[in-house]
């Protein structure tokens, strides 16, 4: 156990490019289909052999660790490998809390992920997909690559998509949104069905980043704009900011992005929701060897993902 040096991963935020809500499924979740993008701006989790379990997380969120989803994940896998979860789990967190941003399922999925290569299970694992969907619909994601359609309660995977890396700015109200009271104003209201995400898959994996951000859809954003009015303010600040050229709600809320013309279009509206008390950040998607537009060019962005 002294002999194994501890690794460290990182836990990505994502955003919804796509979301679609459907009707309550008999488990009591609703149905969704979204389209689900990894960001740069990432949380850190470092694992190390120890004698037993423990968690660590650096700013303390006020959470017991037995009820952190990274704490739990290790539990989990350990249940069902029949093994002890000897590992001193350490988090360092950049991506907030109650945000929409997806960072605890994200570090739970980093554990995974890195409990398997600690007790030598292959990635393609069944153990790992079973433990993640357990944890949280969010979770399954992040076993996969950069982006991603998925479907069901939004856990099962209907393909990954070869998406390029473009700009990004976020921006949280620093107010959170009760998921329950949000999708009780959903099913209350009964809008008409969504659009589907053919047309944006189709441009993000063409690489049409300017269509991208005309193609953007979530369900929830009134239902949950109503509930917390600050994030229609912040679609509007975006909606107004030089080089955005798209924005909408990350998942249930109450961050919202940006999809932006260069790094320094992203810095620039970060700055100006910074302003106005909010957090925010630029960063930029994570994807393959394609990077389009002036991100081609621009290294404006990349020392900027962690801050906030």
């Amino acid at each position: 156990m002294q002999d194994t040096p501890p690794i460290t991963l990182k836990a990505p935020a994502k955003l919804n490019l796509h979301l679609g809500v459907g009707d309550v499924r008999a488990d009591g979740y609703h149905e969704v289909t979204t389209v689900l993008q990894a960001l740069e701006l990432a949380d850190e989790v470092e694992l190390a052999p120890a004698a037993g379990l423990s968690l660590r997380c650096e700013p303390d969120l006020g959470l017991a660790a037995e009820r952190n989803l990274a704490h739990r994940a290790a539990v989990a896998l350990a249940g069902a490998l029949g093994r002890s979860a000897d590992v001193t789990i350490s988090l360092r967190k950049s991506v907030p809390a109650g945000a929409g941003l997806g960072g605890g399922s994200s570090d739970a999925a980093a554990v995974l992920r890195g409990l398997a290569r600690l007790w030598g299970l292959p990635p393609s694992a069944p153990e790992l997909l079973e433990v993640a969907r357990s944890l949280g619909a969010d979770v399954p994601f992040f076993l996969y690559r950069n982006a991603a359609l998925m479907t069901g309660r939004g856990d099962e995977l209907v393909r990954e998509l070869d998406a390029p890396v473009i700009h990004m700015v976020l921006v949280w109200p620093r107010q959170p949104v009760p998921t329950a009271e949000a999708y009780a104003a959903f099913d209350s209201a009964r809008p008409p069905p969504a659009p589907g995400p053919e047309r944006l898959v189709e441009a993000l994996e063409a690489g049409e980043y300017r269509k991208v951000a005309t193609r953007l859809h979530n369900d929830m954003t009134a239902a949950s704009s109503a509930l917390v009015p600050a994030i229609t303010d912040a679609l509007a600040l975006l909606a107004g900011a030089d080089g955005v050229l798209g924005s909408e709600m990350c998942g249930s809320g109450s961050a919202v992005f940006g999809v932006c013309e260069t790094g320094s279009a992203a810095q620039e509206a970060a700055g100006a929701a910074r302003d106005r008390g909010w957090w925010a950040a630029a960063t930029r998607t994570t994807g393959g060897a394609r990077t389009v537009g002036a991100a081609a060019h621009d290294d404006s962005a990349r020392d900027a993902p962690g801050r906030g």
